[in-house]
């Protein structure tokens, strides 16, 4: 059975990840790049489908023990776990050194004190957990492991043999002993990649990884979070393009044993502004002009055929399959690889575009003629479109319907169009510029007539609609209206108390168990940790200070051992559950972390 999600640990190269378990089992690993098909996906289903685990024997049927203790190497993304066990102590050093050439997973077994008998237990299977490869030894010595397109190649100074479709390597450590394992793929048409020098490897991984946290600018409260979080995102970007995935995993549960799973190993428009920001308030240029670079390339083209999602180098085509021969994560199925939402109606890009974009040029990134371009004729598209029902910021599989959410960000698409047209940034014909001002207030009446309950007094999630939604709590943040407003803090405050879970996190909105509901889909979910950071932001901007930084710890808490959050928190059953670890997630805390030192900032200078 697969580990809890929270005791997962991340480890990669900017192209790919694995997740490896408390017990040693790496269950989780795509090669060569996140969304291509996983080689170990008993993450997903049993044993039978993939895994490589390195611990301590465990004789007979016994469970494998879990690690005594585990860690990051200090500002890195390499994972050291230790056992201790009766006859000694024993440190497993795991890697995925940045790419140049064939990807690789070093795994280096070091001896401690005394004596301990390991075992490395490697069944890859290609396709998914589906195809066997054929495995044979080189005249090197090498293990090729051979399926259709993919090889897998391993490298060990440990003795290894086969039994039951599986190499197994059985030995010793003794203190100041090292064992090494390799793990290399290859296309299977091309010869063998180079033997890795895993010393060499762990030391130039290290001092990558600590040169570029040594980037970072943040110096405030919870700076270890922050900056675990950065190590993250980075992690979850493909350096080729500069495209962060959503999560490196499909098909987590939102809620365990429901069929609420999707596939993250893509890249969503709406990250570009609220990821831009943070690698910038954070001293990550280059990364948010990478960013910036992906998304224009991504977009190209013509305004209507704009998707809210893409692959990491800017695929189009993400179709949805379900894979029925894995169970799913503790029987939650099905499991879905590739993303149907691609081609959904969701207004809200055109302004996470926007002010990304904007944001860009402020900061001197995006500056280009061809960024105004390209603003300019998303605009003059949105122009046509904006009143129609969509599918909203939650990619909805019900009926479309006119998310508030929705005609705010429109509302922002138009008026930082204006601004960059204002400050000289681009040209438009004659009456353009007037016939937008005249859109922007259209926009923005129509939202407080026909999104906002002034029994309530507060916003909805869609006209006509009693039911809330805490992406309300981002209006401020657009500047749609002033955090003061009277509207924005009934607003802040309804969602606050009637989408609160008892332990005081928020869902996305209500869900209604066996009935599909307002998304079209049966079952319940999490809180939505990245609308608990929303919240503290929210709480922030009202002077509420001490309620949000109390928020704030308790959202800290959540995190793993490792640092590291999902997607949601499942509060009955006190856990993390969706896709791991969540990009949104991880910029939503750098964003509320920064925010509230700034505050805390601002107050101290004002004293």
């Amino acid at each position: 059975m697969p580990a809890r999600i929270e005791d997962y640990a991340l480890i990669g190269d900017m192209q790919t990840t694995a997740l490896v378990a408390r017990d040693g089992s790496l269950d989780w690993m795509c090669l060569p790049r996140f969304d291509s098909a996983a080689v170990s996906a008993h993450l997903l289903g049993t044993e039978d489908n993939g895994l490589w685990r390195i611990g301590p024997a465990h004789p007979g049927h016994r469970p494998a023990p879990a690690a005594t203790r585990r860690r990051y190497r200090p500002d890195t993304l390499i994972l050291e776990s230790e056992w201790d066990t009766p006859t000694g102590r024993v440190r497993v050093t795991d890697l995925m050194p940045p790419r140049d050439g064939a990807p690789q997973t070093i795994r280096i077994v070091e001896g401690l004190d005394g004596t301990v008998t390991m075992r490395s237990t490697l069944r890859m299977r290609f396709g998914y957990g589906l195809v066997v490869p054929w495995v044979d030894a080189t005249a090197d010595g090498r293990l090729r492991s051979v399926a259709g397109p993919d090889s897998l190649w391993l490298d060990t100074d440990a003795p290894t043999y086969g039994e039951e479709q599986t190499t197994y390597a059985d030995f010793t450590v003794r203190a100041g002993q090292r064992v090494t394992f390799a793990l290399s793929w290859q296309p299977s048409h091309q010869g063998p990649p180079p033997i890795p020098d895993a010393a060499e490897a762990m030391e130039s991984t290290e001092k990558f990884w600590q040169q570029w946290s040594s980037h970072c600018t943040y110096q405030g409260p919870h700076r270890e979070a922050v900056l675990r979080s950065l190590i993250t995102l980075k992690a979850l970007t493909y350096a080729p393009t500069g495209g962060i995935v959503a999560a490196p995993t499909t098909s987590l549960p939102e809620e365990i044993g429901g069929s609420r799973n999707w596939d993250y190993r893509y890249t969503w428009l709406r990250d570009a502004a609220i990821t831009l920001s943070t690698l910038l308030r954070t001293g990550y240029r280059e990364e948010a002009r990478e960013w910036c670079a992906w998304l224009l390339r991504a977009v190209a083209g013509d305004p209507e055929n704009l998707q809210i999602m893409y692959g990491i180098a800017g695929e189009r085509s993400l179709g949805e399959t379900e894979l029925d021969w894995l169970p799913g994560y503790e029987d939650s199925a099905p499991v879905r690889v590739g993303n149907g939402a691609a081609h959904q109606l969701q207004l809200d890009v055109y302004g996470e575009l926007a002010m990304a974009l904007h944001a860009a040029r402020q900061a001197g990134l995006g500056a280009s003629e061809t960024a105004a371009h390209l603003q300019i004729k998303l605009c003059a598209y949105l122009e046509t479109i904006w009143n129609r029902p969509d599918e909203g910021i939650w990619e909805i599989r019900g009926p479309r319907r006119h998310f508030v959410h929705s005609k705010v960000m429109a509302w922002a698409a138009v008026d930082r169009t204006i601004a960059l047209v204002e400050s000289g940034g681009a040209t438009v014909e004659p009456g353009v510029l007037e016939r937008w001002r005249t859109l922007r207030n259209t926009i923005h009446d129509q939202v407080c007539t026909s999104g906002y309950d002034h029994v309530r007094n507060t916003f909805t999630q869609s006209y006509g609609s009693p039911v809330l939604d805490a992406s309300l709590l981002l209006i401020p943040q657009t500047g749609f209206l002033p955090a003061e407003d009277p509207r924005v803090i009934g607003t802040i405050e309804a969602v606050q108390r009637e989408l609160s879970t008892p332990d005081g996190f928020l869902l996305r909105y209500p869900t209604a168990g066996t009935a599909p509901g307002v998304d079209g889909l049966q079952g319940d979910e999490g809180a939505f940790l990245a609308c608990s950071f929303w919240l503290v932001d929210a709480l922030l901007m009202l002077d509420r200070t001490d309620e949000a930084h109390l928020l704030l710890e308790k959202l800290l808490a959540l995190r793993s051992d490792l640092g590291l959050l999902a997607e949601e928190w499942d509060p009955t059953t006190q856990r993390q559950v969706g896709n791991f670890p969540q990009a949104f997630s991880h910029v939503a805390l750098c964003d509320s972390a920064t925010r509230a030192a700034a505050v805390a900032g601002s107050r101290g200078s004002a004293r």
